[in-house]
């Protein structure tokens, strides 16, 4: 397991608790992103120090880490929550899983399908203007108006 690594550069044991600002630190997120993850159920809610202070373990720090590789993947909120859920329930087939990722894969090449598709049409809207004329006359914003 990874520790927590703090704002002092100084490695925490799994079992310390760190602020908030030192998870944002180790994590490389925001504090308002963590506690927006906090909100939507991405991780658990802390337990308070006696000042009342958001106090974070090894688990936020996996949680999280899991949620910005998810996210650079492109997975959506409900997804990563989907996952994370399912990753708690070590004896359970991983067809769930595999369900959610396949789904996630779909949507992204239908989208890279849909972009191709949106860069042929604006490379053959700029194809219509050299760029050197006059606005007023200008092909490109004809085409976008039609």
């Amino acid at each position: 397991m990874k520790p927590i690594v703090a704002i002092e550069s100084r490695a925490a044991s799994p079992g310390e608790n760190v602020s908030i600002g030192e998870l944002a630190n180790a994590t490389g997120m925001k504090v308002v992103t963590i506690r927006y993850y906090e909100q939507i159920g991405i991780i658990p809610a802390p337990a308070r120090s006696k000042g009342n202070y958001r106090v974070y373990r090894q688990e936020h720090l996996h949680r999280l880490e899991f949620a910005r590789r998810c996210r650079q993947l492109g997975f959506t909120l409900d997804e990563i929550r989907d996952l994370l859920h399912l990753s708690g329930q070590a004896e359970r087939q991983c067809t769930s899983v595999d369900r959610i990722t396949a789904k996630h894969l779909e949507n992204i090449e239908q989208r890279i399908v849909d972009l191709r598709k949106l860069a042929s049409e604006l490379r053959g809207i700029r194809n219509r203007c050299s760029g050197k004329g006059r606005i007023a006359n200008c092909r490109i914003l004809e085409a976008l108006s039609s």
